[in-house]
């Protein structure tokens, strides 16, 4: 049975994002050899979006990659206080606050609160 879920980015900078990742946000690691760094990453959850017609919406087939946290405000002001840079202010987008931040290698992530609360029961 699943057990869990691998997330990749494909980076120009692969070196940088992993010092990034280990160094910046923390995550625990395993090197698998050569410094290739398997991140042991905290729970997670996935949700299955919509397609919408229109210009900038992703099209079917696009997967997406965020980070959340319980309290984004104390989370943003840690993570600047490593050397995090964020691309914008924290906003309440609907299902929670949210803010992007750049990671080595052209990429903006989203790290949000969400305002839903998880619910681990299996049905």
């Amino acid at each position: 049975m699943i057990k869990g879920v691998h997330t990749m980015f494909y980076s120009s900078k692969p070196e940088a994002l992993r010092a990034f990742i280990r160094d910046k946000l923390g995550f625990s690691y395993t090197d698998v050899g050569d410094g290739w760094l398997i991140f042991n990453l905290p729970e997670a959850d996935m949700g299955c979006h919509p397609t919408e017609k229109g210009e900038g919406n992703p099209p079917s087939g696009t997967h997406y990659i965020s980070f959340y946290c319980d309290d984004i405000k104390t989370t943003v002001a840690e993570l600047r206080d490593r050397g995090v840079e964020f691309t914008d202010q924290i906003s309440d987008v609907g299902y929670g606050l949210t803010s992007h931040f750049k990671m080595p290698g052209d990429f903006v992530v989203e790290l949000y609160q969400p305002h839903y609360t998880k619910n681990s029961a299996r049905k």
